[in-house]
């Protein structure tokens, strides 16, 4: 699909030198199958963006974060993806954890149109990574190993789609091409929610290195197959050993060659290892130990050596079922010990947060009481100060009341004294009025009634 742009005439190179261009190393494909690379020639980036003049309707995607699935950049494209002739993912130097896009257009508009919408975009409102296109202006494919696949341009006929089984036709849809050279159609692959690929399960977002729990090495590593604990061989600090002498987890598994080690036995316990060439799963084989000497119990009859076979198939079986209710039932001390070294831990934790709390409302009760003892001693002393102030209140009623007794009894004095002198000023006013009416006698003396006059006057 693209061997249009693997091989450049001598005119191509000459108008591409004519102007300056960015170059990209690329690669693609399964390591363990095949890896091609190849040479990209994009237009330099400029500020402000701008349409280059001598552009094509190639454009490439670059650094596509690793999480994003076929599913979601194809989402991510969705407007475009009609527009879109083929889309090929390829692995660019130096970014380990991005791909990059390679997208060919049915005409330049559309790539024109695409480079302005998405260019310098975020591809979601969550992250900060924003979409980078590039116009490219040629793609070269510097070289394979031996099991690459053919070019679908020297193929005589038209490969199909792995998911629909359908011919994979640009005119009728746009076609997807992983990362492991695998092509399908943008329409079924859209479906396909998991970062790897449908045929070859390779996985575009590739895990992280394993490194020792210990001394952080990442030479001779090897994996407990119970509990995932990571520790380097005896070889380096011996990690991987001590982890066994310390939980009795007999079974590791070499991260480099995918081997099982049993320390109990001191040997090798695998059935299968993983192939180099196609990474399938292989059955590892035994070699007969007498071949050399003439055995020929190797070369019996098919009876006789189905008989040895299921024989051994059943001692296998045997040997992985009571292996297996071993490690299980190891399995379970081991975390039944660290269940009950968290229930202890807990249980801890749990009597610390209850001591805080108690001490904490003791704290809250005593200060509530000592508050309650200065308010009771405030109040005792504001009642004897108030029963003070009331006997001397008491002492000062009785005096006053005894004063006005005195004023009482003076003015009652007073009083009867006035009234005497008032009966008597009314006596003398009445004898005087009657001494007035009397008539004068001629025979009266004068020296009488005068005598008369001083006596009452007198009086």
């Amino acid at each position: 699909m693209w061997s249009s742009t693997s091989k450049v005439s001598e005119e191509e190179q000459t108008e591409s030198s004519s102007f300056s261009t960015t170059l990209f190393n690329f690669s693609s494909g399964n390591p363990r199958i095949e890896e091609t690379r190849g040479l990209m020639h994009v237009f330099p980036h400029e500020s402000p963006p701008s349409l280059p003049i001598e552009r094509k309707p190639l454009a490439c995607v670059v650094g596509v974060p690793n999480h994003m699935t076929y599913a979601d950049f194809c989402q991510f494209c969705g407007s475009f993806i009609q527009h879109m002739l083929e889309m090929r993912i390829v692995r660019m130097d130096n970014m380990e954890d991005r791909y990059s896009v390679l997208i060919r257009f049915d005409e330049q508009n559309s790539t024109d149109a695409f480079y302005t919408h998405y260019n310098g975009r975020r591809f979601s409102s969550l992250e900060v990574e924003v979409c980078r296109v590039v116009f490219t202006i040629d793609v070269q494919y510097t070289g394979s190993i031996e099991h690459a696949q053919p070019s679908n341009a020297t193929s005589t006929e038209q490969p199909t789609c792995p998911v629909c089984l359908e011919r994979l036709d640009q005119d009728t849809s746009g076609i997807l091409t992983t990362i492991c050279n695998h092509s399908f159609h943008c329409s079924c692959i859209s479906k396909w929610a998991d970062s790897s690929c449908p045929v070859c399960r390779y996985c575009q977002q590739q895990a992280e290195k394993s490194i020792c729990f210990v001394c952080q090495t990442t030479e001779n590593l090897w994996i407990c197959v119970i509990c995932g604990f990571v520790g380097c061989g005896r070889y380096k600090g011996g990690h991987a050993i001590i982890h066994w002498k310390e939980t009795q987890h007999c079974y590791s598994l070499e991260v480099e060659t995918k081997r099982v080690w049993d320390y109990v036995g001191d040997n090798y316990v695998h059935r299968l290892i993983q192939s180099k060439t196609d990474g399938k799963l292989v059955e590892l084989n035994s070699h007969c130990m007498h071949a050399d000497s003439g055995c020929g119990s190797c070369g019996g009859d098919n009876a006789m050596r189905e008989a040895i076979l299921n024989s051994k198939v059943e001692a296998i079986v045997s040997e992985y079922n009571e292996l297996l209710a071993t490690q299980l039932e190891n399995q379970k001390l081991y975390f039944e010990s660290l269940l009950q070294q968290v229930e202890q831990e807990t249980e801890g934790k749990i009597s610390v947060a209850v001591q805080k709390a108690v001490s904490l409302k003791q704290q809250k009760i005593q200060s509530k009481i000592d508050r309650c003892n200065k308010e009771k001693k405030f109040l005792d002393e504001l009642n004897d100060n108030l029963l003070k102030n009331e006997e001397i209140w008491k002492a000062k009623i009785l005096e006053i009341e005894e004063r006005e007794k005195k004023a009482l009894k003076l003015t009652d004095d007073k009083i009867t004294g006035l009234e005497k002198k008032l009966s008597n000023l009314m006596i003398c006013l009445e004898g005087g009025n009657t001494v007035e009416q009397l008539p004068l006698s001629n025979d009266t003396n004068g020296g009488t009634v005068s005598d008369i006059s001083k006596g009452s006057s007198s009086t």
